[in-house]
């Protein structure tokens, strides 16, 4: 005969010796499976995530912490106390695990993320002090950390001031809610304010404020910067930190004057959107491949372009990573600088200083013999003439420029520099990319890839031809009932990929280019079967990747980009 924490274990089986012990478990038990019936599972169906899978992975670890709880070879108050620790912590354990790893998946916007010590009710709220003064503040919604690290307290709910700190929360809030990476507020045409957001490089509005409104909540924020209020021509930047829930993030407030009058930008985690990996910009396999081989080079220049708002600083960053600041001397030249990358010096144009000139900057840098050199803007031809002559024996240099495509760029680089022998004869590779909307995969809707829309999209209806394509969506089922998709909230695109084109520059192509010959360079680019930003795009598209549609808004542009806008008629009837 042995001992269990509940039954004495007999030659003819089991004996139930307490009653107590086992309702202790069962307790527990229960409690458990209440916050998995409860909050767990809706929380799944709500967001759309594996909920088959996760509902059999709660089973199981309720399974073997039953087990473990009950039969653990114990005997005793002991075996009781182990069998009830080990239980508890499985369970635990469950619960983290759903929490930890659902509070990283994309469909779960950032407010409705499980938060542990919430299960058991709504929300937990933070203890009031007894002090008058305090209890008299207004509700916010953000927590707002100025430049000088200070918290901005709430203002009492009848001052003036809480009407100003409202109004100025719910610009940023809105932003913020649409995902957008930037929100301004500039003069609009009918008299009013107009904020204005940019959610995935696409501007939408975020509503209309009186002159006098509107001046009230930049100054506000203007004022939580540390920036003077009195200065409205100049353009003035400062840092803040913001707070929503668990959510926080750094907003670059950026403050200028015009003829309408004075503008507003908040940037959205300015690091976070510029800060990212050479192989997570968009680049297909056999791109980055080529990518590589660039970045192994240590001379010449390299050019890169794209459009305003279009990735052009994430495209140097990630470049300029892919180099070993450690083994090498890596310096950056920029109007701004965007983010600080780990080994890199790098050098901000300050144009308050007097005398001051990009160009002269430029050149000082170039003169302190960096091995690869990252220059974030060409403002002017006397920039551009600085980089043409420099020692390319000893440096490798990235130049960014403002260009929708590769043959764009090399033609506003000669033009730029103004001599074509001299713009061509240290250039290796041209690297131009746009963003593209990535669709929801929530709520993206499949349809039959056609032959003569593959024929369209310049794909053969082949054996390796895809059997369908996807359009956006922006609605999800819930119960047979079409409902608002919670992921990318109606729009049908989530997040943003880039697609590029890398021109090598050899010997003909540079003979092309000091003859001036444009038309030529892209006729060579074409027989030598270089894939184009366009092909890329429809690469994305059979990939279902993105839509036809959207690779006719971002390439209509393009020279060349019938087929895609022949395509996505196709595509919509």
């Amino acid at each position: 005969m042995t001992w269990t924490p509940f039954f004495v274990v007999a030659s003819d089986g089991f004996m139930l010796v307490s009653l107590w012990k086992p309702l202790v478990f069962l307790a527990l038990l229960s409690g458990w499976a209440w916050i998995i019936s409860k909050r767990f599972d809706k929380h799944s169906a709500k967001f759309f995530l594996p909920r088959q899978n996760w509902n059999a992975f709660h089973l199981t670890m309720g399974t073997v912490a039953t087990l473990v709880g009950f039969f653990i070879p114990i005997a005793g108050i002991a075996g009781f106390l182990a069998g009830l620790g080990a239980m508890a912590l499985l369970l635990a354990a469950d619960l983290f695990v759903y929490a930890y790893v659902t509070a990283k998946d994309e469909r779960v916007p950032a407010e409705h993320r499980i938060r542990l010590v919430n299960l058991l009710g709504g929300t937990v709220k933070e203890q009031v002090k007894e002090d008058p003064a305090l209890k008299a503040q207004g509700k916010v919604k953000l927590k707002i950390t100025g430049a000088d690290k200070q918290m901005l307290i709430a203002p009492a709910a009848n001052a003036p001031e809480y009407a100003v700190r409202t109004a100025a929360e719910e610009v940023l809030v809105k932003a913020l809610q649409a995902r957008a990476s930037q929100v301004e507020l500039v003069p609009g045409s009918n008299g009013q304010y107009e904020a204005q957001m940019l959610v995935d490089s696409v501007k939408s509005t975020g509503g209309q404020l009186p002159p006098a409104d509107a001046v009230k909540v930049m100054d506000f924020w203007k004022s939580a910067a540390k920036l003077d209020l009195a200065d409205r021509r100049r353009k003035l930047v400062g840092l803040v930190t913001v707070e929503q829930g668990t959510d926080k993030k750094l907003v670059r407030i950026t403050s200028s004057g015009g003829q309408g009058g004075m503008k507003l930008q908040l940037l959205i985690d300015p690091e976070g959107q510029v800060r990212r990996k050479a192989d997570a910009l968009g680049f297909l396999e056999e791109q980055l491949q080529v990518l590589g081989e660039i970045t192994r080079g240590n001379k010449g220049l390299v050019l890169l372009a794209g459009l305003p708002d279009g990735g052009r600083t994430s495209l140097l960053y990630g470049v300029l990573g892919m180099h070993d600041a450690y083994t090498q001397t890596v310096q950056t030249m920029e109007m701004e600088q965007q983010a600080t990358l780990e080994g890199v010096r790098h050098q901000q144009f300050d144009p308050s200083i007097e005398g001051a000139d990009y160009a002269t900057q430029t050149r000082s840098m170039l003169r302190r013999d960096p091995n690869v050199m990252g220059i974030g803007e060409i403002p002017d031809a006397a920039t551009a003439k600085e980089i043409a002559k420099a020692d390319y024996q000893r440096v490798r240099i990235y130049a960014v420029l403002r260009a929708g495509s590769a043959m764009e760029a090399v033609d506003g680089w000669v033009k730029a520099v103004g001599e074509p022998a001299s713009a061509g004869k240290h250039l290796q590779f041209v690297v131009a990319g746009r963003l593209i909307r990535k669709l929801c995969t929530n709520c993206r809707v499949p349809y039959p890839a056609s032959p003569e829309l593959l024929a369209k999209l310049g794909v053969g209806a082949g054996a390796g031809a895809p059997q369908q394509l996807y359009k956006k969506g922006g609605q999800v089922l819930v119960k047979n009932k079409p409902e608002t998709c919670p992921l990318c909230q109606g729009v049908g695109y989530y997040e943003q990929s880039g697609i590029f084109e890398i021109l090598p520059i050899g010997d003909e192509e540079r003979e092309l280019i000091v003859a001036g010959n444009i038309p030529g360079l892209r006729a060579a680019m074409k027989k030598r079967g270089i894939m184009t930003i366009q092909q890329a795009a429809i690469r994305k598209a059979l990939s279902g990747a993105t839509s036809v549609e959207e690779v006719m808004r971002v390439t209509t542009a393009q020279p060349g980009a019938a087929p895609a806008a022949q395509a996505a008629q196709g595509a919509k009837t």
